[in-house]
């Protein structure tokens, strides 16, 4: 069916477009939902123009888009007049500078050794030349040349003094963040962490049990583990962070697109 063609008063609205184009198709509720992995309360929820449920403008267009789609409608149109409805797009809020955002830690200073052993030769030094003087003065004085050569000479003394600790200390790496230690081999661990802001998830385990679903607030983390397989749904991809045994994925997706994902124990090359 087209929506773009009717004048703005007469087009049906998103929710009712959504469900006519299901009907004409002969889907049901339940087929929608599992192929777009939203759940069936949000789907009649949508249908009936109620997008409170979607957890904010952002969800509700990658929802839209979703449903459009498996309904085979064009979605441009349908968001396009939810925006309209709801008062248009937000605007972009500008990047924050790079050197507010990531901090540079000032770099340790590390103690001089250089100036530490030449203190520690100099004082072994010290504390010898001392000790042959003091033996000189105990035996006579120093010998002079013509002397008596049967006058006891003096006998340096062992260095008792501890040689000065040349070694440098080593520091221990700090870990890495991307760094998971000790992932079984034969389970896929997933983590997800809402760096840049909040994020809509939902987690299903190989067996279709739901393990999440609901919205991950900025900096929250969850993680995921299954003997064969962790399914995703990620509501504004753009923002979240992802590790899949142990390794970063890259590009998970735009800001406020929602993407599904499917990972194994053998997909480290998929991060």
């Amino acid at each position: 069916m087209s929506i773009g063609n009717s004048p703005a008063d007469d087009r049906p609205s998103v929710g009712r477009a959504i469900q006519q184009a299901r009907i004409d198709a002969r889907l049901t509720v339940e087929e929608v939902s599992s192929s777009t992995r939203v759940r069936i309360p949000l789907v009649h929820a949508i249908e009936q123009d109620d997008f409170s449920r979607c957890g904010g403008d952002v969800y509700a267009r990658g929802h839209i888009r979703a449903l459009a789609r498996a309904v085979r409608l064009d979605p441009g149109p349908l968001v396009d007049q939810f925006d309209t409805e709801h008062g248009g797009r937000p605007e972009p809020t500008p990047a924050a500078p790079l050197f507010e955002a990531e901090r540079i830690r000032p770099e340790r200073r590390r103690p001089n050794w250089t100036a530490a052993m030449v203190a520690a030769i100099v004082a072994v030094i010290g504390f010898v030349g001392f000790t042959l003087f003091s033996d000189g003065q105990k035996g006579g004085g120093i010998p002079v040349a013509g002397g008596d050569t049967n006058a006891e000479k003096p006998t340096p003394q062992p260095n008792t003094t501890a040689p000065a600790d040349q070694s440098r200390p080593t520091t221990e790496p700090e870990p890495s963040d991307s760094a998971i230690a000790g992932l079984p081999k034969d389970k896929v661990t997933i983590k997800v962490t809402a760096r840049d802001g909040q994020s809509w998830i939902s987690a299903k385990d190989s067996n279709g049990k739901l393990l999440e679903d609901g919205l991950l607030k900025q900096g929250d983390s969850k993680t995921f583990t299954d003997k064969e397989r962790i399914d995703l749904v990620l509501g504004n991809a753009g923002v979240v962070q992802l590790y899949v045994n142990g390794k970063e994925v890259k590009q998970v997706g735009d800001k406020g697109s929602v993407e599904r994902l499917s990972y194994t124990p053998g997909d480290p090359q998929a991060g």
